[in-house]
């Protein structure tokens, strides 16, 4: 991938490689589905990752946490979700094998929100809690989820920067 930069127009666009779209789509996808998932209430408080994504409001008071809950997570869910298929559907308009992506404002925000949320539930699953875990990387499928976490710190980065006024 060639890092994000920013346009004269204003927009922001970076060239992904046909893998890199791949993995994109894959696990927008995925967090899409979870987020649905957790507006449908399945599995919320047995699954870490609906716990990083959808976390409790009053963790010292489940009473009011659920009552938060109640009033905030469809809709916070629904957003999620939106966010994960704006980054599939910009893919998906790119067309095929090495592309160019062009994203607006509001198509950043949602990029960096999606790439936020997918961060996160790879953090739930391998068990990162904070800046400097390693998580729990005991086999391939680790290992892969562990370097796509890291990639996308760094897409995300790149997002950051083209997106910050010099």
């Amino acid at each position: 991938m060639k890092a994000f930069r920013r346009e004269r127009d204003g927009s922001v666009s970076a060239v992904l490689e046909p893998e890199e779209v791949e993995l994109l789509v894959q696990l927008a996808t995925e967090s899409a589905a979870l987020a649905d998932a957790a507006r449908a209430g399945a599995g919320l408080q047995a699954d870490p990752a609906l716990i990083r994504l959808l976390p409790d409001a009053y963790p010292g008071d489940p009473a009011a946490s659920a009552e938060f809950r109640r009033f905030t997570a469809d809709g916070l869910a629904e957003r999620k979700a939106t966010n994960a298929r704006v980054v599939v559907e910009t893919l998906a308009s790119a067309g095929a094998g090495r592309i160019e992506v062009r994203l607006d404002t509001a198509a950043s925000t949602s990029w960096l929100r999606a790439i936020t949320d997918i961060r996160l539930v790879i953090g739930a699953r391998l068990g990162i809690v904070q800046d400097g875990d390693e998580g729990d990387v005991h086999d391939t499928e680790s290992a892969l989820m562990r370097a796509a976490y890291d990639w996308l710190a760094w897409v995300q980065e790149s997002l950051v920067n083209a997106l910050t006024p010099r």
